[in-house]
């Protein structure tokens, strides 16, 4: 079966936050169709929302950042690939042996103004290897290679609602 296209990369491009249009996507898939996602940039939490909702993924850099994912339902053609974090620095990210974040951050509410430059900013003034948390209202795709270019690692998923972002970020070398 055909999956149907979604392109949402002049959306992330313009600022735009596209869950709403991929769950759209999502509810007029027919039974066992599956949805090609493009996207700027590799889209992990939204592969675990998936996963919740039964769907396997195959996805690939197709150039310039942007990326393709395939999402088939369970039950249908199957991906063996899994979801996990991508941290594209040379170590691996096992939070779970990380310390209990030091900061608490919340950017839950709109317009927060500049939410990477402050997070950057407190990366640079903590000891490498302590950790913050951080809530958002939307997925920070912008943060996300900042933080990679900076040598710092990141986990970071929806919470059960879908609507919340919750990203834990490790102090990498300063």
């Amino acid at each position: 079966m055909q999956p149907v296209e979604l392109d949402v990369r002049a959306v992330l491009r313009d600022g735009g936050e596209p869950f709403p249009l991929i769950m759209q996507a999502v509810a007029g898939l027919k039974a066992g169709q599956p949805l090609k996602l493009i996207a700027n940039f590799r889209p992990v939490p939204l592969c675990q929302v998936m996963q919740k909702k039964g769907f396997s993924f195959a996805d690939r850099e197709i150039g310039h950042g942007d990326w393709e994912v395939i999402f088939t339902p369970i039950g249908a053609e199957s991906a063996s690939e899994q979801c996990k974090p991508v941290n594209r620095s040379a170590q691996t990210v096992i939070p779970e042996i990380w310390p209990d974040p030091m900061h608490y951050l919340d950017y839950s509410l709109p317009d927060q103004g500049a939410v990477t430059e402050e997070i950057l900013r407190l990366l640079g003034r903590i000891d490498e290897g302590a950790v913050i948390f951080a809530l958002f209202s939307a997925e920070p795709h912008f943060l996300v290679p900042e933080l990679e270019k900076a040598g710092h690692q990141w986990v970071g998923n929806f919470d059960a609602s879908g609507e919340a972002y919750r990203m834990m970020i490790r102090a990498g070398a300063q």
